[in-house]
């Protein structure tokens, strides 16, 4: 007899319709391979339109109750794919209390509240599992945490958005500005009509706050990352960072350095070499270098229906073994140390400024005075040319503390001959 692993699916969006399609299409394939079939008993979503997807799906039926969910007593898994923090994380705290398994792609929820999930799902021995949260259809956590658990890592880092991705790809292929890029984005499907959470690095700081917590067993919860996003950015600057060789990348960044861990979201200048600057449009890449395992980079699509579809089932069918040889809640939660996170201000790096300033006699002398008295040396300065009034001028300093480049770059946003500073970004160099 083929057992039947019982799923309640809340939340039939994107993600959910795409799980649900790739249950039905694999199914005599997945009862092979574990031993049971994993059976849509109810598929829930707030939409009342959405029962037809769940019964396209082969959901044996639906409910707008997501509690209803929670509480089933014909519900082995709760699958949790409506997003956000709340009534996600409640719906996630119950499933568990009541003795279900939860896997679910919220990267809110694991970001900012996980320790509790984690907590309540040891008392109760259950799984929670999250692979979608963090690179939609690329596999990462999992490998980080069972496969590579052997290597000390040292930094994980990356493209885990592709929305800011594809915008920042139009704006260096095609010469686009960044209202156009996001417009062009919008048209395509691949922005939300309210895209904040993606353009203001929200949703890459989410993710690297799991990230760097698993491969640091650490504790990173998202408010401690800091995040900047890609809405300033002009065309200059790639045309600018083009010239010196780079390309501009929202990177996700977390690196362990002397027991404590830097972490930050925030554009940033990459070599034209550099593996990260070839991934393009809407595709992901993340890069992890371990003691053992030396550098690895994990690259595919991050998002869509099927992509991140694929994950959950991935999930899935791990939970429905575990059930199967009563191994549930035998990994739980890896954070067994408590490592600082380091503010911004105390971390080093390289930048480039871009600076609009008046174009006349002593104005480089007046601006480099600035960096001078707080020890940020320039690497390099390039006047660009003027538009009869003004001139933009592009510095690269060398390693410097944040910390003294924001002190000259306030002084710097004093003097009456810069009319603005048009952009700071880091260069990564690593």
């Amino acid at each position: 007899m083929v057992k039947d692993i019982r799923i309640g699916i809340i939340g039939l969006g994107t993600v959910g319709s795409g799980v649900l399609e790739i249950l039905r299409n694999k199914q005599d394939k997945i009862a092979q391979e574990i031993g049971a079939r994993l059976v849509v008993t109810v598929a829930c979503d707030r939409d009342p339109a959405r029962e037809a997807v769940a019964a396209a799906g082969g959901a044996r039926s639906f409910t707008t109750d997501a509690r209803a969910v929670v509480s089933h007593p014909d519900v082995d898994i709760v699958v949790e794919l409506i997003g956000g923090l709340e009534p996600a994380f409640s719906f996630m705290r119950e499933a568990l209390e009541n003795g279900k398994h939860v896997v679910t792609a919220n990267k809110e929820v694991i970001s900012q509240k996980g320790q509790e999930l984690f907590d309540t799902a040891a008392k109760t021995k259950r799984d929670i599992f999250f692979e979608a949260s963090v690179g939609g259809g690329i596999p990462i956590l999992r490998p980080l945490k069972e496969v590579l658990v052997g290597n000390d890592f040292s930094v994980v880092a990356g493209i885990v958005n592709g929305t800011t991705n594809y915008i920042l790809t139009a704006m260096q292929q095609e010469g686009l500005s960044f209202d156009e890029a996001l417009a062009q984005a919008q048209e395509k499907g691949y922005a939300e009509p309210d895209p904040t959470a993606d353009i203001e690095g929200d949703d890459a700081a989410a993710k690297i706050a799991i990230l760097a917590s698993i491969a640091f067993n650490s504790r990173v919860t998202k408010p401690m990352v800091y995040k900047e996003g890609i809405s300033r950015l002009t065309s200059a600057d790639m045309t600018y960072a083009a010239e010196l060789g780079y390309g501009i990348k929202l990177i996700a960044y977390a690196r362990q350095v002397d027991g404590e861990i830097i972490t930050f979201v925030r554009p940033a200048l990459v070599r034209k070499d550099h593996p990260l600057a070839s991934v393009n449009g809407v595709y992901n890449a993340i890069f992890v270098e371990g003691d053992a395992c030396g550098q690895l980079m994990f690259f595919g699509e991050g998002a869509g229906s099927l992509a991140a579809g694929s994950s959950v089932v991935g999930d899935l069918v791990q939970v429905a073994r575990n059930i199967l040889f009563g191994s549930t809640g035998s990994i739980g939660c890896t954070c067994f140390r408590d490592l600082r996170v380091r503010p911004i201000e105390e971390i080093e790096g390289r930048y480039y400024i871009l600076l609009r300033a008046a174009d006349r006699p002593g104005v480089l002398a007046r601006t480099a005075g600035c960096f001078a008295e707080e020890n940020v040396s320039i690497a390099s300065v390039i006047q660009k040319e003027s538009n009869g009034a003004e001139a933009d001028i592009v510095f690269m300093t060398h390693w410097c503390p944040e910390r003294n480049l924001r002190a000259a770059l306030a002084k710097i946003a004093e003097l009456d001959v810069v009319s603005s500073i048009v952009n700071i970004l880091m260069v990564l160099e690593d």
